[in-house]
């Protein structure tokens, strides 16, 4: 597992802290999105929110329990009730809250087109003809889907998380992969057959995703709440980003609940 100050101390903190029966909150998580949930070389579930909601569990009296599901089965899973909380990078949206809830955002994000170093798209104006991936139900496919026709783009190809499209960009079968910036920076830092080709500004901030009338909602926001007034929130991001967040950022700022 890969540690770090914060790490040992939420884990002891945890062992010493939490009551004999505390409940558990069985957190849907897209496994495999770096660096906010993945597998470590030990198989543990890590990353930047893998922290959060445990920490967040952790001062409200609860432990958690971390299931994988595809991020298309996320919305689903909190709805039916086989989960409470949902994580993966996932935006606020209007339409998400129609029928489902969100605590207050922690990360501010947008998009990014990333193609092979060797690529000749050098802007989204250079996709007409071309296949792109998105992951499924994401806002990179929302995107993709809406902005087709305007910038002719031949086919869009859906995947269930990062690394299966980077290994299709690879291998030429897209010819570019829609996602989340902070995802693919993390990804191809040390990868550098890629770059990133172009950012696509959409103003999106994620959070902890959960049914309508979830009975821990204030508990949970509130936890989220003293992380960012004491500095936790900060810590997790230069944890796993190495540099601290915007001081104007939602990881630092604490805000309303998204009604």
């Amino acid at each position: 597992m890969r540690f770090s100050h914060l790490g040992a101390s939420l884990a002891i903190a945890a062992l010493s802290s939490l009551p004999a029966a505390a409940a558990t909150w069985t957190v849907g998580a897209n496994i495999g999105n770096v660096p906010w949930e993945f597998q470590d070389a030990k198989g543990q579930f890590v990353g930047f929110e893998i922290d959060l909601v445990t920490e967040a569990a952790r001062r409200a009296g609860h432990t958690v329990k971390i299931e994988n599901i595809p991020f298309n089965g996320l919305f689903a899973a909190v709805a039916s009730g086989r989960i409470q909380i949902a994580i993966s990078s996932i935006t606020i949206t209007p339409r998400r809250l129609e029928t489902l809830a969100f605590a207050q955002p922690y990360y501010d994000s947008e998009q990014s087109l990333s193609v092979l170093k060797a690529s000749k798209v050098q802007a989204l104006a250079d996709l007409a003809g071309k296949t792109v991936g998105v992951d499924t139900a994401s806002t990179g496919d929302i995107w993709a889907s809406a902005n087709s026709a305007a910038y002719k783009i031949s086919k869009v190809a859906r995947y269930e998380g990062l690394a299966p499209a980077m290994l299709d960009l690879a291998a030429g079968r897209i010819d570019g992969y829609i996602s989340d910036v902070p995802a693919v920076a993390y990804y191809i830092k040390d990868k550098p057959q890629y770059r990133i080709a172009a950012r696509i500004p959409t103003g999106e901030r994620y959070s902890f995703l959960f049914a309508k009338g979830f009975a821990d909602t204030a508990k949970l926001n509130d936890a989220l709440t003293a992380m960012k007034q004491d500095g936790t929130t900060a810590q997790v991001h230069r944890k796993w980003f190495g540099v601290p967040p915007p001081a104007d950022s939602s990881t630092v700022q604490v805000l309303d609940r998204p009604k």
